[in-house]
């Protein structure tokens, strides 16, 4: 299959044609809308949010990953196959986190034509043909690349990254690298951690391992981003107790 993780949105038409030319390309091949709304702008969040989310796909499938704010200068265009996912996007630090946890990887740049392209379109123009020919095992040829890399990027995110239509505020926080009883703390309310939204009353705030493995804070009933003023890049303090 071929995952569209973008900062494109579902209103407009970028996601629209995006999706055309992959139906044009590979109509054999199902397209998943994981993530549309990833932050707009913000390569850093996506990335931990992207490394996250790659972990139920198999050896095979195509990720086309695009938060791209530097489209059309000098930033690279690329293919990364890591433990046996294929994955193509800018090289902006948007694989940083995945690079770091995959076994084994490997990259190339790709061709970015002068002419003939939007040079503020690539989701378009580039990556969705570089993700269908991935998907058709047209597999890159000529000599691998390495990408930019950000070592001072923590392994761990300590920051909200992403807000899903529940107001829960998911963190670049790997769950289980926290010890047990380990306390977040955003806008100055500490929150100790918690299985279910039922394992606290109606209103009350708290943090816990989320389905893809990131921590996240909740309210249960409730909006927690509304309630500490949370948004994509909001800090997050890890305390070792109450």
């Amino acid at each position: 299959m071929i995952v569209l993780c973008t900062d494109f949105g579902l209103a407009g038409p970028y996601t629209g044609q995006v999706k055309a030319v992959l139906a044009r390309l590979a109509p054999q091949l199902p397209v998943v809308d994981l993530f549309a709304d990833l932050p707009a702008f913000a390569p850093q969040l996506a990335a931990y949010l992207l490394a996250a989310y790659l972990q139920p796909f198999e050896p095979g499938d195509v990720i086309a990953a695009v938060v791209d704010p530097g489209v059309g200068g000098t930033r690279r265009a690329l293919v990364v196959e890591a433990d046996g996912l294929w994955l193509t996007g800018p090289d902006n630090g948007l694989f940083e986190p995945t690079l770091r946890r995959a076994r084994a990887w490997r990259a190339w740049s790709i061709d970015v034509p002068a002419h003939g392209i939007a040079p503020t379109f690539h989701g378009r123009d580039v990556f969705a043909p570089a993700a269908a020919r991935l998907a058709l095992g047209d597999l890159p040829q000529g000599p691998q690349v390495e990408p930019v890399r950000f070592p001072v990027w923590p392994d761990d995110l300590p920051a909200i990254a992403y807000v899903d239509r529940y107001g829960n505020a998911m963190t670049g926080l790997r769950a289980a690298t926290l010890a047990q009883g380990t306390v977040l703390e955003v806008a100055g309310r500490r929150l100790v951690r918690r299985r279910i939204f039922a394992d606290v009353p109606a209103g009350e705030a708290m943090w816990y391992e989320n389905a893809n493995g990131l921590a996240e804070i909740a309210v249960h009933g409730g909006s927690a981003a509304a309630t500490f003023g949370l948004a994509p890049g909001s800090p997050v303090a890890v305390r070792a107790r109450a």
